[in-house]
């Protein structure tokens, strides 16, 4: 069967095949969609559903649409898809993060500061494709969650399909408490704040992404407690009671309290004083924003787990620098 596209095979090359794929317990539950674009990776979105609108994926001999949710034994048939080689593309070198837990289900790592979670949007290669290069025999590795780039922290890997499916319903229901750790500038006073500001995103021309507080945007709800205090800095603990994109830094600027090293919502002069140090401080040469610490149930067991990673050792030494704190 030809496809009209451009991934359709040279007729100098030998014709593909059309697969087909045996849907195992860890896979049911997904949407038809969702698990293409898993499975065929590389191939752009678009193609995907193309193929799905035109019929030529089958779910056992049967056209479905794209919200077709598979069940255990469904046989999928995959049209042949053949995408041209890309000289520029780079593996991802395996890579292992600091492990706070690991079992059966559930990986849960310390990221650092600076690495993507996932490639994309200019970036190679992230987390999860470095540790799935690095565990190749692993079965299933899924991100519950993501971390910016420049925020380091605990970050939830999933190793089962049920465990995925078993957290992001305890996120969705608020049943997991997430709690960071961050530097701002500023005068701050409240021992604890509860911030509620509408957030609205976008992307810009140039194609980087943006959030705004914004009138009829996204409902965000943010509680900061107080921690320690200097003359002009404090450390708050961050208390998310919703997980939108860039929650924390937007609440915090739009507030009158960046934070510190926030390259995109920050204070951009005391940024590039930060990356010296200065009198009666140490340099500081990254954002000041880490996951220290999320509480949820263990998606097997049904047990608690707290788990917690300690700040990084430059933003723990940018606080001793500063010296004693005055509350």
């Amino acid at each position: 069967m030809a496809i009209q596209n451009d991934v359709v095979p040279p007729s100098s090359q030998p014709a593909l095949q059309a697969q087909f794929v045996t849907i195992t317990e860890e896979e049911a539950g997904q949407r038809i969609d969702n698990f293409l674009l898993r499975v065929c990776k590389g191939v752009p979105k678009s193609h995907i559903y193309r193929i799905l609108r035109s019929g030529e994926v089958r779910v056992n001999k049967g056209r479905i649409d794209q919200m077709y949710r598979l069940g255990e034994g469904d046989v999928v048939r995959i049209p042949p898809i053949r995408l041209a080689e890309k000289a520029s593309t780079q593996a991802a070198p395996g890579a292992e993060f600091a492990i706070v837990y690991e079992d059966s289900h559930l990986l849960v790592i310390d990221k650092p500061a600076g690495i993507a979670v996932h490639g994309g949007s200019g970036v190679s290669y992230g987390v999860i494709e470095q540790l799935r290069a690095a565990r190749p025999e692993a079965k299933f590795l899924e991100l519950v969650h993501r971390l910016d780039r420049e925020t380091s922290g605990l970050l939830l890997i999933a190793k089962k399909r049920t465990a995925l499916t078993n957290l992001h319903a305890q996120m969705r229901d608020g049943l997991t408490d997430k709690r960071y750790l961050t530097a701002v500038h500023g005068d701050w006073v409240n021992k604890r704040q509860h911030v509620k500001l509408p957030l609205h995103k976008f992307t810009t021309p140039d194609g980087e992404r943006r959030v705004v507080v914004q009138s009829g945007g996204q409902e965000a709800h943010t509680i900061f407690n107080l921690k320690r205090k200097w003359q002009d800095v404090a450390l708050l603990e961050a208390e998310l009671k919703t997980g939108r994109t860039h929650q924390i830094r937007v609440h915090l600027a739009s507030s009158g309290f960046p934070i510190l090293g926030d390259e995109k919502y920050g204070d951009f002069a005391l940024n590039k004083q930060l990356q010296k140090a200065g009198e009666g401080r140490g340099p500081l040469r990254r954002m000041f924003l880490h996951a220290w610490q999320i509480t949820f149930t263990h998606p097997d067991t049904g047990k608690p787990l707290n788990l917690r990673a300690p700040l990084p050792a430059e933003c723990e030494k940018f606080l001793v620098s500063l010296g004693q704190p005055i509350a």
